[in-house]
């Protein structure tokens, strides 16, 4: 019997909606690094047009302004565009940033010299598509940059210890199939030719365990989802697992939190 195909509509519906619960944007001030690196290994040049897709609170597309790109960031989130254009403003660069599914994306054909996503167009329930898109956008020649959680590592256990209460729909592809080379392979094939393949790692810094804690327990959309529709047992269960995820990987020695995160960045040109 053949299983039946996800319902890619309806899973990117409840996705915005766990993404838009809490503010995602308090945990992605912490991933600046990854696109300040992402940009640099892209190399994007001033006036180049670059698109930074599933941008939250915009990250990349902030990187890529301040080298006097023409930039645009779509998210599915209006309250993380919000934030992006406001660091925008506070920053003093111009970045345009629209509301979008990375599935979807509302451009023409070619229209980019540089597409950028740090962990963001991975979560894109139907990978294909997204992939598609990317490639469709993509100028000849232009560039693809893309840092994605591995399988294994810091994002791959953490994404482990949530599904473990917030189970994946069935037949859903794991988003940690970007974070590794055959997947990037499965998904572009040849339109894509590959400069640059690395495991990289980022340092995350906190004042200590319990403050991570109230964090992802407030402001992480996953994880505020896995409170709010469990009961008591089940909260504590979660809350004991997540706090041993920290802890068990904390490097500083003086009570507080610096986590040592790998991730795979790729970096492509379209043929």
């Amino acid at each position: 019997m053949t299983a039946e195909a996800p319902d890619f509509a309806a899973i990117t519906s409840r996705q915005q909606q766990t993404w838009a619960t809490g503010d995602f944007n308090r945990l992605a001030m912490a991933t600046m690094p990854v696109a300040e690196m992402l940009v640099e290994s892209a190399d994007p040049s001033p006036g180049h047009r670059v698109l930074d897709i599933a941008c939250g609170s915009g990250n990349n597309a902030l990187v890529a302004a301040r080298r006097q790109c023409q930039v645009t960031g779509i998210d599915f989130v209006p309250a993380l565009l919000e934030h992006a254009r406001r660091r925008a403003q506070a920053d003093g660069v111009q970045a345009e940033f629209l509301e979008g599914d990375a599935q979807k994306l509302p451009f023409a054909d070619h229209s980019f010299d540089v597409v950028l996503s740090t962990f963001g167009v991975m979560f894109a329930p139907n990978q294909e598509h997204a992939a598609s898109e990317i490639k469709r956008v993509t100028k000849p020649g232009g560039k693809v940059a893309v840092a994605s959680w591995m399988p294994e590592g810091f994002g791959g256990d953490i994404f482990r210890t949530l599904s473990k209460y917030a189970p994946p729909p069935p037949g859903l592809k794991p988003g940690t199939r970007w974070g590794t080379a055959s997947g990037w392979h499965e998904l572009f094939g040849p339109a894509l030719a590959v400069s640059s393949a690395r495991v990289r790692t980022f340092r995350q810094y906190f004042r200590s365990v319990d403050a991570v804690m109230d964090i992802f327990l407030n402001f992480f959309g996953p994880a505020v989802r896995v409170m709010q529709n469990s009961d008591d047992k089940t909260k504590a269960a979660f809350t004991s697992d997540l706090r041993q995820f920290f802890a068990s990987r904390n490097r500083a020695q003086d009570g507080a939190l610096i986590l040592d995160c790998d991730y795979f960045e790729v970096v492509s040109r379209k043929v």
